[in-house]
């Protein structure tokens, strides 16, 4: 298609008279023809006159670039033009039959949850780390642990931009898992990314971003504490005792860790607040909750038996005294079954954020 351009400021030349004319017409130069890159900036222009809001940021920063320049270098073009331009590409769109997401971080987000970890990870570090969108976008969803070794090990000025870039609340939470002295250095230099340019803090974003390609893919998601804590709370008492007994002698530190990860019927007084009770008591079936309290009782554990008693309403409270009178001694197995889905329903509604366990006794 050829198509002529014509710029502001190209005025013709005065009409001359049929006696000034010479006696043969001149010869017409060609018409220039219009790049490519000089009808995608007749269709972004058109598409920005009508206020679509275009993703342009998210283009790689070469086709952004020529976008621009060649926008830059046009000054006009007829409507003739115009309207060629568009048929054309117009045409274009209708005969496509499918799109496809730009860039790895498209396709990886297509594909999301059908690739294997180590495919991902494979397929990030032969890209380079090319980032086509902001970098920020994906810094802000980076695990907490992942931030923290950033803010440990980059420079203070790099951590300020990092900070000022990141949630507030995520900042602040940050900020108070570094020793003081650090975080009042970078606190500080918040006060000096004034004059930071953009490209500065791309760069801070897609290198930060890269720490999550680099870290190699691990085979099991929960975190080590997670997991043991999770077997030993449904593991029997006795068991689940000697193993604790066996963390602390070999790793005080992992042992504590896990028992504040554990959580069992008799840690009911300790973890859980007096105003979450009611919500338990309502989620859970009453036969069970009569059980597991018999079970308690007949191990000696009257304090959770109280704390669960004057945690309901008086008439509850009596009636359930009442079933547990009756009840009188049942299996160790079948109270520590009630147990169990008591334990359950708390890290149910735990996990949903309806209720809020204390991390460890000193708490309570």
């Amino acid at each position: 298609m050829s198509t002529a351009l014509a710029p502001i400021g190209d005025f013709p030349e005065p009409m001359q008279t049929p006696s000034a004319m010479p006696s043969a017409a001149p010869q017409m130069s060609p018409q220039p023809t219009l790049t490519r890159a000089q009808k995608a900036a007749i269709i972004v222009r058109l598409l920005l006159a009508e206020g679509a809001d275009l993703p342009i940021s998210d283009f790689p920063e070469e086709l952004q670039h020529s976008l621009t320049r060649s926008m830059g270098s046009m000054k006009s073009i007829s409507r003739e033009t115009m309207e060629e331009v568009v048929e054309e590409f117009l045409s274009e769109i209708e005969n496509v039959g499918m799109f496809f997401p730009g860039g790895l971080d498209g396709a990886l987000k297509l594909l999301e949850g059908a690739l294997s970890p180590s495919m991902v990870t494979r397929l990030r570090r032969e890209a380079g780390g090319v980032f086509y969108g902001d970098p920020w976008e994906k810094v802000v969803n980076l695990p907490v642990e992942v931030l923290l070794v950033a803010m440990k090990s980059e420079a203070i000025e790099v951590c300020a931009v990092m900070l000022s870039k990141l949630p507030v609340a995520r900042a602040a939470e940050l900020l108070g898992m570094i020793d003081g002295e650090r975080a009042r250095r970078i606190a500080y230099a918040i006060s000096l990314t004034k004059s930071v340019t953009p490209e500065a803090v791309r760069r801070i974003g897609i290198s930060i971003a890269n720490q999550l390609n680099n870290r190699p893919p691990v085979a099991f998601k929960d975190d080590p504490v997670d997991r043991v804590g999770a077997i030993l709370n449904f593991a029997a008492a006795q068991r689940r005792d000697e193993v604790l007994d066996g963390l602390d002698e070999q790793d005080e530190e992992f042992g504590r860790l896990v028992r504040n990860a554990i959580f069992t019927f008799a840690n009911i007084p300790q973890r859980i607040h007096k105003q979450d009770m009611p919500k338990l008591i309502r989620s859970v079936d009453q036969a069970d909750l009569v059980a597991a309290l018999v079970a308690a009782q007949n191990a000696g554990d009257m304090g959770t038996v109280n704390f669960v008693l004057e945690n309901m309403s008086k008439r509850l409270s009596a009636a359930i005294t009442d079933e547990i009178e009756e009840a009188g001694t049942i299996s160790q197995s079948d109270g520590e079954r009630a147990q169990a889905k008591i334990v359950e329903e708390v890290r149910r509604l735990e996990s949903n954020g309806e209720i809020f366990l204390r991390m460890d006794d000193a708490d309570a």
